[in-house]
C-alpha cells in the first residue's frame, strides 16, 4: 500500500445532495405475491404491514434510476459514470472481458427475470441493499432526533472523506499481478479493479470485488475502505454503529436495546402484534418475532379441552392428537384421576384411565382372551388381533412379530412351518418344490427330478412313455420294451401310434414289409413265405417256374 489515500474534499459532493427516489408503496411483494397486495409502509418499521415481508423483498424501484454518483451525491468528473452496460473508462472490448469475467457470479434469476434482465434487477435491488438511502442523507432517516442529527452528519462527512469510492476498472498489461481478493494472478491482457482507498497498487479480479462482509458484488464499484478491506455502504456502516433491526437506520444514541442477538433503537423493540414496548418486558419468540405475552397468548396459545380457557405460557401444555390441556385438566372422564405421566385411551373424543377404558372399551385378544390394556403393543390383521406375544406360529409357537406369516383357516404360520406342512413337494427328492415343477400322473415332480427311469435323461418339455407307471424317454423305452422289426432288428416305436406289420409273432416297420426278391411294398397286398422271407406273388411264381 502506498501510504494513507488523499481524503475526498466535501466539494466533491453535490450541494443538493444524493439523488434517491426509491418507490415502495403497492409494489408486489416477491415473498408471498399471493398473499400480499401490495407494500404498506409501517409507520417505523422496514417491513409491510400487509404480509409482514421486509422492504426490500418487495419489488423497488427507482423512478430516475440515475448511476452510483448520482445516489452518492458525487458530481466530479474524473470519470464518465457508470451505466449498465459499461463500467466507465472501458473500450467496447473491453467492456466483454469484463463482464465476461463476472460469468461465474452472474445472477441466476432475480425476481423471476434471467439473463440480462437479471442483472439488471440485481442492479436495482443492491442500489436499495447496499446504499442504503438512510445511510447516505439525513432527508431520508426518520428515526434520528435533532440531537442526534450532528452526529450522523458527520458521520457521513467522515465516511466520505476517508473511505468511500468508486473502483477503476481497466485493462492490465505487463507482468502478472496479485489479486487481493483471492490471492491468483491477474494475468496481462485480462480487465482489473483498482480501489485506490486501499492503495493504489492494489487490484482485483472484477470478480472479487466484492463486500467483505456479504460476499456481493459491489454494484457499480461502489465500496468503502475499511482497515485494509472492501466493504458495500451498508455494512461499513455497521462496522461503526449498530443498525436498528426494526427499522434498518443506524443508531446514535448512547442508549439502544439489545435483544435476539440484535440491536434496537430503544422504542422500536416491540411486540409484534400490536407494536407495544418490550423493553424490560417479558416475550415470546414465535417465526423469528417477538410477541408480548398478551398478544402471544391471544394468537398461538392453544384452548384446553377440558376449561375451555387459554394455556397461557406459565401453564404445561399437554397435547394428544391436536387437542390439548392444562396439565391440571388433563384427567380420566370416567373417575377424575390425574392422567399425567400415565397409560391412558381415547374413546369418542375423550380420554380414560387404563383401568377405565379396559371395563368399557377393551377388546380382546384372539389368542389368549385377555383384554387389551392401555397403552399395550397391538398385532392387527383383517379383523383378528393379538397382543404381540400371542401373535405366534400354530405350528412352532414362535412369536412372528414383523416377519412375514401365511393365514389358513383362521391359523396363523410362520413361513417355515408352513412349507413343512402345506407346500407341494416333489414326489422323487420330497423337498419342496419352490418354482417351476411337472405334474405326470396327478404328482407333482421337479423339473430336474423328472428323468427317464434308465438314462436320467431330463423328460421336462420333451417326448416320452410310460411302462409300469414309470417314466422312460422315447430311446430308451424302444430299446427295453418295443417289438423289433424282423427285417432291420430295430425297435419298433413312435408316438401318437406308428403303423407296422405282425405275422406269425413276427413283426415288421411299414417301410421295411417288401419282399425279399424285388423290394417292392407288401403293405396292403397278398405275399408268400420263403422259410425267413416274404416274398411277392409274382417273385413266388418266377421261382417256381
Amino acid at each position: 500500500m502506498n501510504g494513507t489515500p488523499a481524503r475526498r474534499p466535501k466539494s466533491a459532493f453535490s450541494e443538493t445532495g444524493v439523488r434517491i427516489k426509491e418507490v415502495s408503496e403497492g409494489r408486489p411483494c416477491d415473498n408471498c405475491p399471493e398473499l400480499c397486495p401490495g407494500f404498506i409502509s409501517h409507520p417505523w418499521r422496514k417491513t409491510c404491514k400487509s404480509c409482514g415481508c421486509d422492504r426490500l423483498q418487495h419489488s423497488v424501484y427507482h423512478e430516475e434510476l440515475g448511476s452510483v454518483r448520482d445516489r452518492l451525491g458525487l458530481r466530479d468528473a474524473r470519470l464518465n459514470h457508470h451505466t449498465y452496460d459499461s463500467p466507465p473508462g472501458l473500450t467496447a472490448k473491453q467492456t466483454e472481458l469484463y463482464w465476461a469475467s463476472l460469468a461465474e457470479r452472474a445472477p441466476t434469476s432475480v425476481g423471476g427475470a434471467t439473463g440480462s434482465a437479471a442483472w439488471r434487477a440485481w442492479r436495482i435491488r443492491a442500489l436499495a441493499m447496499q446504499l442504503p438511502k438512510q445511510d447516505l442523507s439525513l432527508s431520508h432517516c426518520r428515526h434520528i432526533d435533532e440531537q442526534h442529527r450532528k452526529q450522523f452528519e458527520d458521520f457521513v462527512s467522515a465516511r466520505n472523506e476517508i473511505a468511500l469510492d468508486i473502483g477503476l476498472a481497466c485493462q492490465h498489461h505487463g507482468a502478472s499481478i496479485e489479486c487481493m481478493g483471492c490471492n491468483k494472478p491477474i494475468r496481462s491482457g485480462s480487465i482489473m479493479v483498482q480501489a485506490p482507498r486501499i492503495g493504489e497498487e492494489v487490484a482485483f479480479h472484477p470478480a472479487c470485488f466484492t463486500c467483505s462482509e456479504c460476499d456481493e458484488l459491489l454494484v457499480e464499484l461502489a465500496y468503502c475502505a475499511l482497515d485494509g478491506r472492501l466493504y458495500c455502504v451498508r455494512h461499513y456502516s455497521e462496522r461503526l454503529k449498530p443498525r436498528c433491526h426494526a427499522c434498518d437506520e443506524l443508531i446514535f444514541s448512547g442508549e439502544y436495546t439489545k435483544a435476539m442477538n440484535k440491536d434496537w433503537h430503544s422504542g422500536h423493540f416491540c411486540c409484534w402484534q400490536c407494536d407495544e414496548s418490550l423493553t424490560g418486558q417479558r416475550y415470546v419468540l414465535r417465526d423469528d418475532h417477538p410477541y408480548c405475552i398478551k398478544c402471544y397468548e391471544s394468537v398461538f396459545a392453544n384452548g384446553c379441552e377440558e376449561c375451555n380457557k387459554i394455556i397461557g405460557i406459565d401453564s404445561k401444555d399437554l397435547s394428544y392428537k391436536d387437542k390439548h390441556w392444562h396439565e391440571a385438566c388433563f384427567l380420566c372422564a370416567k373417575c377424575r384421576v390425574s392422567l399425567v405421566d400415565k397409560q391412558f385411551g381415547s374413546k369418542l373424543e375423550k380420554i380414560y384411565c387404563g383401568n377405565c377404558y379396559d371395563a368399557q372399551f377393551a377388546s380382546r385378544c384372539d389368542g389368549c382372551g385377555e383384554v387389551f390394556r392401555a397403552g399395550t403393543k397391538k398385532m392387527e390383521y383383517k379383523t383378528r388381533q393379538w397382543h404381540e406375544k400371542c401373535f405366534c406360529c400354530v405350528v412352532c409357537k414362535n412369536p412372528i412379530g414383523t416377519k412375514s406369516f401365511i393365514p389358513r383357516e383362521q391359523e396363523i404360520y410362520c413361513a417355515g412351518c408352513y412349507e413343512d406342512k402345506f407346500a407341494t413337494r416333489c414326489v422323487k427328492c420330497n423337498k419342496i418344490i419352490t418354482q417351476g415343477g411337472v405334474t405326470y400322473k396327478n404328482e407333482p415332480w421337479h423339473r430336474e427330478c423328472f428323468t427317464c427311469t434308465h438314462c436320467d435323461t431330463s423328460l421336462a418339455g420333451q417326448r416320452f412313455t410310460s411302462r409300469d407307471d414309470k417314466p422312460y424317454c422315447a430311446d430308451c423305452f424302444g430299446e427295453l420294451f418295443a417289438k423289433r422289426c424282423t427285417s432291420c432288428t430295430k425297435p419298433i416305436t413312435g408316438i401318437g401310434g406308428t403303423r407296422f406289420i405282425s405275422f406269425e409273432d413276427r413283426h415288421w416297420h411299414n417301410d421295411c414289409f417288401i419282399c425279399a426278391q424285388c423290394s417292392a411294398s407288401l403293405v396292403g397286398k397278398g405275399f408268400i413265405t420263403d422259410g425267413q422271407d416274404i416274398i411277392c406273388p409274382e417273385c413266388a411264381k418266377q421261382k417256381l417256374m
